[in-house]
Parts: C-alpha cells; sequence; structure tokens
C-alpha cells in the first residue's frame, strides 16, 4: 500500500531540502542521492528506496549480476566514501537505508535524538581492514607508531580498530598523531608521506598495497563481521516501503549464494572492474572472504546488539562519545518477521 499523495509530495519537497543539506555536510559522497519515494516508477510500483553504499556499489551489481535487480519497486543507490556519511543523508532525510559497520550509527546516535533504526545485520568477512605503511618505511609494527601522524577514517571500523590495535601495544589515542581523513585523501597523503601509516578499509587498502604499502596492523580478528542495515523512522512507517526493503535484503542474500554456486570466476570479474584490480586477485580476496565468514543477511538479535554495545562502550572509554549510549534504544525487530519470510521464499 503507498503512501497517500499529500505526505509523498511533503516527503519529495522535504528530501529535495535535505540533500542540500547533506551534499554540504557530506563533500564526499560520489554522486547525489535520488528522489523520495512516491515518484514515478517507470512501470513500477509507487515505492522508491534510496539506499547508501559504500566503497563501490557492490549491491547493485551483485543483485544485476545475479538476475535479481527486477524489483517490483524502484531503488536508487547512492555511493559514499563511508558509512559514516551514508548515517548523515538518513539523518538529514535524503537516504532511506543505510549500510554500514557497527561503528557510524553509534555516533548518528550520539546526540541522543536518532530518527533511524538498525533493521537487518549483513555477516561478512573482516579482511582488508587494516594499518598500512608507506614503500619504503621503517615501521614494521603498531608500537613503532608512538610520537608519529596517523590517518585514519573517523566514526568507521578504522577508527574502532585502530583504537583497539594501539591499546594492544601499549599506547593510548594520545601516544599518535591522529588524523581524521576520508579514504581518497589518506591514500593521497600516504603517498605523499604527510602521515606515517593509515588505517582504513576495502578499496583503500587494496589501492594502498598496490603502490606498496606494508600491514602493519590488522582489524580482521577485532571486528565482529557484523555489517548493519539501517532505515531510517520514515521508511519504518510505510508498510509498503518495509516490505520493500525485507524483499531487498532478501535478494542480496539469496545473490550472494548465486555467486556462491560456482560462478565465484565470473563475479571476480565484477569486482575487478570496480575495483581496478586484477581479476585472479579479486577472486582470491573474495574466496578468502567467504572462506573467512560467508556473507549472509541476518534478522536483528541480541547477540548483535550486544556486540554493537561493546563497540559503543570503547568510544565512550575513548571519550569519542560524550553520551553514554544504550544501542537498543535504536535498534528493532519490526523488519524480523517479513524479512524471515523474505528469506525462507
Amino acid at each position: 500500500m503507498s503512501r497517500p499523495p499529500a505526505r509523498s509530495r511533503f516527503r519529495r519537497a522535504r528530501a529535495r531540502t535535505a540533500l542540500t543539506v547533506v551534499v554540504a555536510l557530506a563533500a564526499g559522497a560520489l554522486s547525489a542521492c535520488g528522489g523520495a519515494a512516491g515518484t514515478d516508477g517507470g512501470g513500477k510500483g509507487s515505492v522508491t528506496l534510496r539506499v547508501g553504499a559504500t566503497g563501490w556499489k557492490e549491491e547493485e551489481a551483485l543483485l544485476k549480476f545475479a538476475h535479481l535487480d527486477d524489483t517490483p519497486y524502484q531503488v536508487k543507490w547512492s555511493l559514499f566514501q563511508g558509512g559514516d556519511r551514508q548515517l548523515e543523508a538518513v539523518r538529514a532525510g535524503a537516504l532511506d537505508v543505510a549500510s554500514s559497520s557497527e561503528i557510524p550509527p553509534v555516533f548518528a546516535a550520539a546526540d541522543g535524538k536518532p530518527n533511524f533504526k538498525v533493521v537487518a545485520v549483513r555477516r561478512g568477512n573482516t579482511l582488508n581492514q587494516e594499518v598500512v605503511a608507506p614503500k619504503g618505511s621503517k615501521i614494521t609494527s603498531i608500537a613503532q607508531l608512538k610520537g608519529k601522524k596517523v590517518g585514519y577514517v573517523k566514526n568507521t571500523t578504522a577508527h574502532y580498530f585502530l583504537y583497539e590495535l594501539l591499546k594492544r601495544a601499549g599506547l593510548g589515542w594520545d601516544d599518535v598523531k591522529a588524523a581524521p581523513l576520508d579514504p581518497d585523501k589518506g591514500i593521497a597523503a600516504l603517498n605523499g608521506g604527510s602521515i606515517d601509516a593509515f588505517a582504513g578499509y576495502g578499496n583503500a587498502v587494496i589501492t594502498a598495497h598496490q603502490r606498496g604499502a606494508r600491514t602493519i596492523g590488522s582489524g580482521k580478528d577485532i571486528l565482529s563481521g557484523n555489517f548493519l542495515w539501517t532505515a531510517s523512522d520514515d521508511t519504518l512507517g510505510s508498510a509498503a516501503e518495509r516490505g520493500a526493503l525485507a524483499d531487498l535484503l532478501a535478494r542480496i542474500d539469496k545473490a550472494y549464494a548465486y555467486v556462491r554456486d560456482g560462478r565465484q570466476k565470473e563475479y571476480a570479474k565484477v569486482i575487478a572492474a570496480a575495483t581496478h584490480q586484477p581479476v585472479d586477485q579479486a577472486l582470491a580476496e573474495f574466496t578468502a572472504g567467504e572462506a573467512q565468514r560467508r556473507t549472509g543477511i541476518r534478522p536483528v538479535s541480541a547477540q548483535a546488539t550486544a556486540s554493537e554495545q561493546k563497540v559503543a562502550d570503547a568510544f565512550g572509554a575513548l571519550g569519542a562519545v560524550q553520551r553514554e549510549l544504550t544501542v537498543s534504544g535504536f535498534w528493532t525487530d519490526r523488519l524480523s518477521a517479513r524479512l524471515r519470510k523474505a528469506l525462507a521464499s
């Protein structure tokens, strides 16, 4: 059931205003967000989901590869440099659904007024989450970062695993000169010599290694492997959009299963084209990732909620989050019944 026309018109107007705000707020977005729900679907239904992606539009490409992209609703994918930017867009009303690690929702909820809820969890691998030193550097360990300038992607997994790696090496956050940088700027700074190391993830780490960087620390065994799907309260307020979101997440789950069913090499070509790496390397990374932890979509759970609470507590101890957060306040099982049904179909 679609929204009443008046509400749709209001939401489109609000989204246009909010989009202007979020472009200024999130300059790292690589493409503008699309229109709001209720726009003309070109033969599809009246529902449009505006969904975020980080690094590259992996889910969009994955669904197309698996022939699961012909949805009865519209999906407008928008690319951002981090899950934190996606959550900013959700908060501003310019995005309906965000995909991120456990960290961005913590910061997005830090003012105590979150207008979103975590609705599902993607279990995934934690590879390519690293602290790297540039080619030719004499730094070989985290302990050697004392007094050094270290770039990191603020409010993301990189922020969290850098903090934990420093702690394990007997160092505190104040023992390094921490410099928040977007992934592309972090790689440029690393190559230019203006930082001594960089904590990043995904394409940034791949690019760093292509340019001769060496791993000096990894978040592989620090991160939980929980990646969160978050929806705006407005989206959850629409039965039609809840149904569309549950269907979309189930399609993504099925698409990963489709790839694992003997199509890894073909899908590696899609990854390689998007990430600018050799197909063999893309295949090796995908295979290693699935071997570490098979990718799949799951409803929210008490265990997953507790995992993010641990993250929130760590940032509280670091002083990065001033308010004591109870993360269960921005988690909901409102999508769970629909999602379980869609996953089972």
